[in-house]
């Protein structure tokens, strides 16, 4: 079965600054590749019918990508100035729901691609095992399932950057993204937040990689490291 991915690439990328000042973040290159591209072709060793990349900041530097890569369609989201990533996601509602589905984040270092050939039998998020209190994005489990996604944290899975939706459980969150936007302080939302609140409908799963799987890269110091 084909599948589809949503590369989110609008944000402004402030902690990286002065890079982000000339060059949109997911387009700064580690280690010789621009992040985004490692996300897109570990995307690529799988069969995967289309990636929908979401720009808002500097948009017109990804326009590349279309050329470089098959199957690549570029989204705008109108509001990332005003909202948070959940308006990214809504940017790409028309495609979430109608397949099997990646969602990154683009400002990721991927250097195993190994990692993207694991046969998903269920909705999940690539976390990361934290020792000791984490201030990152947590999942709270109840035996395999995910029960409860939120900041903080110790000794649990760590959010990293890239989830994987079986269609019917897209569709739900799809339709959570709906209902959240007629919320008047939604523009405050992580679009996991969203997720949040139907993870009693849908069955979510952590699947485990290494740290050094995959990198986020967040600041100038971060891509020195890397």
């Amino acid at each position: 079965m084909s599948e589809i991915a949503i590369i989110m690439a609008a944000g402004m990328g402030m902690r990286m600054r002065p890079l982000t000042e000339t060059t949109a973040k997911p387009l700064i290159p580690v280690r010789g590749t621009p992040m985004i591209e490692t996300v897109i072709n570990a995307l690529k060793t799988r069969d995967i019918s289309m990636i929908y990349i979401v720009v808002g900041y500097k948009k017109e530097q990804f326009e590349y990508l279309m050329q470089k890569y098959e199957n690549i369609e570029l989204l705008e989201n109108m509001e990332y100035l005003k909202k948070n990533n959940i308006s990214s996601l809504k940017a790409a509602d028309s495609a979430l729901g109608k397949a099997n589905c990646f969602i990154c984040e683009a400002d990721l270092y991927i250097n195993d691609y190994s990692i993207f050939q694991y046969e998903f039998k269920q909705s999940c998020y690539f976390g990361k095992f934290i020792e000791g209190y984490s201030s990152d994005w947590i999942f709270e489990m109840k035996e395999d399932r995910i029960v409860n996604i939120k900041k903080e944290g110790t000794s649990l899975f760590n959010m990293a950057g890239i989830s994987y939706w079986l269609k019917e459980d897209a569709a739900e969150i799809a339709k959570a993204l709906l209902a959240a936007y007629e919320e008047p302080e939604h523009g405050n939302l992580f679009w996991d937040e969203v997720v949040n609140r139907v993870l009693n409908k849908i069955n979510v799963g952590v699947y485990p990689i290494k740290p050094e799987q995959i990198r986020e890269i967040d600041t100038p110091e971060d891509l020195k490291l890397a």
